[in-house]
């Protein structure tokens, strides 16, 4: 998928501020659109409900269901988002583009039927108002679909039309809900409304971008389930990197800070809201990964495959991946000092500019942000090494090090959340710590052996690994070219 960032580059090749500031815009937007655009509109409906003078309890009711529903969408679609990647990947290599919407339509359909039937029971029991209910779940349903179109857009070369969808779903979304409250009325419906309309305009605009590069296609719909017997390490990798990335926010609305909003719905203001704003910090690793590190890497990768799979010699094989391996860490050092400098940029400017926001700030949750930002770097770099060894195939080491990750984060926050409020943070910085240098030493000493990792994984007598998901697969496909037949 790197030529997304052969795309995106064309762009910072251009000279000028401007030039550059579009180009950061559309890399940002095209990587990050919908996860962007759910900070954006969370602040924004927290400013708009503050000017209309919205009770308090009723702001953090929601903020919070706006909250719990993007964290369980991302949880629920990161199961099948590093196989529905895969699977992409490989028919745009093979040439069977018609193989691609069925699947798209497919992961929607299973990640509803897991997702809506787990945080369906959750909203049934949750104590809150049968209509915020049905706002939480439709909110829900929708961002599912927008993270599964993701998946799908990094072959989409149309980053205008990206771009566009995005300032419309923000404008839209923001002025709906400002018109409603201000003609009097209900705050949270509105406000939620507005979310839901947001999420909506840009779920239909980018599913219209699909339809438009993609033919309609043929197959079943399940056809990639096959991808989950061949590559299982990839469900564990996106479930586990989930997990630690998100799992300090759940785990903290049970802390000393955290408070009951309403029913099941919890929330930690002080440490939820710092969190928000060092996130943003990883967007500049996240720009550089798809439009630096692998557009100078890809090249070299494919020289040195290439040479496997068509007869080149042993000298030049071995010129070939000492060539890969130097560009490949030259690259992410470049990354690393890039989201360090950011980082700094992040803590100096945050420190200096967030007080000043409508959001409350104390000094408590300063020192927690500043914290996070760390934190949220370690993550970042310790993501682009373990997507790295995804490149080599090492889907072993890729899932060690995500387990890791998830296990540190889940004990790290664990054990500072009941402790001195100045430590908390910590331990979801120290998993991102655990997390890179875990990754670092799994793809150093994989690449070390990588001519043999790539000669043995050859196997002698070509099969294919076959489980009940590429058994379900088969027989609906069966019985599709039966239909066909008919």
């Amino acid at each position: 998928m790197a030529g997304i960032g052969f795309e995106l580059k064309k762009f910072f090749s251009k000279k000028g501020l401007f030039a550059l500031i579009r180009a950061y815009g559309y890399a940002g937007i095209v990587c990050t659109g919908p996860m962007l655009l759910g900070m954006v509109l969370l602040a924004g409906v927290r400013m708009i409900a503050t000017f209309a003078g919205t009770a308090k309890d009723m702001q953090e009711l929601l903020i919070c269901m706006i909250t719990y529903s993007l964290l369980a969408s991302l949880l629920v679609t990161n199961l099948l988002s590093m196989i529905t990647t895969r699977y992409t990947a490989d028919m745009l290599y093979m040439n069977k583009d018609d193989r691609i919407m069925p699947s798209f339509y497919g992961s929607i359909a299973l990640t509803y039927v897991i997702g809506g039937l787990g945080y369906g029971i959750f909203l049934l029991f949750s104590g809150i108002e049968p209509m915020h209910q049905l706002c939480c779940f439709i909110l829900f349903m929708e961002l599912i679909v927008v993270w599964q179109e993701i998946n799908y857009l990094t072959a989409v070369k149309d980053y205008k039309g990206i771009l566009l969808t995005f300032l419309m779903a923000v404008v839209a979304g923001l002025a709906a809900g400002y018109l409603l409250v201000r003609a009097g009325a209900d705050p949270v419906l509105s406000l939620f409304g507005c979310v839901i309309i947001a999420y909506g305009i840009m779920l239909v605009w980018y599913y219209r971008l699909l339809i438009q590069y993609f033919p309609q296609g043929r197959g079943t719909s399940l056809a990639f389930m096959e991808w989950i017997d061949r590559y299982p390490q990839l469900m564990g990798v996106g479930t586990c990197i989930g997990i630690g990335l998100y799992i300090h926010l759940i785990l903290m609305w049970a802390s000393p800070i955290g408070v009951q909003i309403k029913g099941l719905f919890y929330s930690a203001p002080g440490y939820d809201v710092p969190a928000l704003f060092a996130f943003l910090s990883i967007l500049i690793t996240t720009i550089n990964f798809v439009t630096s590190v692998e557009v100078n890497f890809y090249p070299k990768y494919q020289i040195y495959f290439g040479l496997f799979n068509h007869g080149g010699t042993l000298i030049d094989i071995e010129n070939a991946r000492d060539d890969m391996i130097e560009t490949l860490l030259k690259e992410l050092s470049y990354a690393f000092a890039k989201q360090f400098f950011a980082t700094v940029v992040f803590i100096v400017g945050g420190t200096l500019l967030i007080p000043r926001l409508p959001f409350g700030f104390t000094e408590e949750m300063l020192g927690i942000y500043r914290v996070l930002c760390v934190g949220y770097a370690f993550y970042a770099t310790g993501n682009c090494i373990m997507l790295m060894s995804l490149y080599f195939a090492d889907n072993v080491g890729a899932l060690l090090s995500s387990v890791v990750y998830a296990v540190c984060s889940v004990l790290g926050t664990w054990f500072t959340m009941n402790g001195d409020s100045r430590y908390y943070g910590f331990g979801f910085l120290i998993a991102g710590i655990i997390f890179t240098a875990t990754a670092l030493m799994r793809l150093i000493s994989y690449l070390k052996k990588l001519d043999y990792h790539v000669i043995s994984k050859q196997p002698l007598i070509q099969s294919k690994k076959t489980g009940p998901a590429t058994r379900l697969s088969r027989k609906l496909e069966e019985r599709y070219c039966e239909k066909e037949k008919i």
